[in-house]
């Protein structure tokens, strides 16, 4: 695990997530994606529950699982909470008895797997918790761009007001990066003067590389976008969406 990750352990830092990464045009399409009819939708890496709890108002029925339990305080206590099953583990350690139609991972988290291994270890999971015929949609940052080059605190830096702390600056900064592989910091400075660093390595898939793990893993692809507005991938499209289906 990102020691980025190990700190959202810090109730702090998750209410912070929630104040940088609010409802977006990523969060309609993956709510549009689970459409009216109800559903048994599993949310991988679910974090604070802004759209897992969105969906279980929506009347589909729906467990949440990140590794976070600070992540997961926050999501049980938000409005609507009761309405989700919360489980706390990883991808790989996914072991529900449920089956479910739809599998989401948002927020860019599929990045978070380094190696081909985990990679693998992810999808093997998806696969076993999916019903057949059931699909599961996630997203990673096209390598094509190099987003990354932008992760300078200049550039970054933005101040959000957290509930219940106040005024937060936040801002990253770049540790090593390549097309395929980036390792950044993201600094938190609170209002009373405490600072926190977190470090993070994200691996960014080529389109062909991920064409490769969803087949060797028992999928068929139904969609690949460029971005939320279902565009083609193109080597100036921000995103890798993906939308794969359990054969």
């Amino acid at each position: 695990m990102n020691d980025l990750d190990k700190s959202y352990t810090d109730r702090r830092l998750a209410s912070v997530y929630d104040s940088l990464n609010p409802w977006a045009a990523d969060s309609d399409f993956y709510f549009d994606l689970a459409g009216s009819e109800p559903k048994r939708i599993l949310d991988v890496g679910c974090g604070t529950g802004l759209l897992t709890v969105a969906l279980a108002e929506h009347g589909h029925t729906v467990t949440g699982a990140d590794p976070s339990d600070g992540m997961l305080r926050i999501a049980r206590n938000r409005p609507g909470g009761d309405k989700v099953t919360w489980v706390q583990c990883r991808a790989d350690e996914l072991d529900l008895t449920d089956r479910f139609d739809l599998i989401i991972m948002t927020g860019h988290a599929f990045q978070v797997f380094l190696d081909d291994s985990a990679v693998q270890a992810a999808l093997a999971a998806f696969h076993e918790h999916l019903v057949p015929g059931g699909i599961a949609a996630f997203e990673t940052r096209n390598p094509a761009l190099e987003s990354w080059r932008h992760w300078s605190p200049e550039e970054s830096e933005k101040t959000v007001d957290v509930p219940g702390i106040g005024p937060v600056r936040v801002y990253t900064s770049l540790v090593d990066g390549s097309r395929n592989k980036v390792t950044y910091r993201t600094h938190f400075h609170f209002p009373d003067g405490t600072d926190h660093i977190g470090e993070g390595t994200l691996r960014l898939l080529e389109v062909d590389e991920l064409k490769e793990h969803v087949t060797k893993a028992g999928f068929s692809i139904a969609a690949l976008y460029g971005d939320w507005d279902k565009r083609p991938i193109g080597e100036a499209e921000k995103e890798i969406i993906a939308l794969v289906v359990r054969d």
